[in-house]
């Protein structure tokens, strides 16, 4: 008898563990539904559509900003950079500056850029590169994988599913996500976005 009980429970305990894991990776949220821009609104020059589920941005500088906002999350998606110099980057805890609505997003900016400084993987702050990334490991013209951990000011980047940036700062707690495209003649595209509420 009691040891039936013990299995019963060891069962028990497995059928928790496998529920929990269940729930873990399905509080993904989706801020992309893949077929227009529901649920993003529009700063700056640059003109953004949608096809074939892919989120794409040209023509100038501009941002497109989620309408969800959050504070402490997980965040990833997959990105592309091609053109000229392309230049972009993923914000998190954004909002568009009082006064000049069409310019850089006040917040966090996951970097996104191939070149050899301040690649892909840095954290910025407006004007500023203030988390360095280990190491680079995206390139024009190809899709690159990019995560993002934020609970109060410990901040996390993961490319390609590898750490390369940890920092501590406080400045921005709360805001939109939003994506850049840094000038004219180059093109930023973005599909599987997904966010989850690390908050509650």
């Amino acid at each position: 008898m009691i040891m039936k009980n013990l299995i019963m429970l060891h069962v028990t305990i497995i059928l928790m563990c496998f529920a929990g894991t269940v729930n873990a990776q399905s509080d993904w949220v989706s801020i992309f539904n893949g077929k227009d821009l529901s649920g993003w609104f529009v700063r700056g020059n640059a003109s953004w559509s949608v096809q074939e589920g892919i989120m794409a941005g040209e023509g100038g500088m501009g941002h497109i900003y989620t309408e969800v906002t959050a504070s402490d999350f997980e965040a990833k998606g997959m990105f592309r950079i091609s053109g000229y110099n392309s230049n972009s980057g993923f914000y998190f805890r954004a909002s568009p500056p009082e006064g000049r609505p069409d310019g850089f997003p006040r917040g966090y900016e996951a970097q996104l850029y191939h070149g050899e400084e301040h690649y892909t993987g840095w954290l910025w702050k407006p004007g500023t590169p203030t988390g360095k990334a280990s190491k680079l490991l995206s390139r024009d013209d190809e899709w690159v994988s990019l995560r993002i951990k934020a609970v109060g000011p410990h901040i996390i980047f993961w490319v390609n599913d590898e750490i390369v940036m940890t920092h501590y700062d406080d400045e921005y707690t709360s805001g939109h996500f939003a994506i850049q495209v840094h000038h004219e003649g180059m093109k930023v595209e973005a599909k599987e976005l997904y966010y989850r509420d690390l908050s509650k």
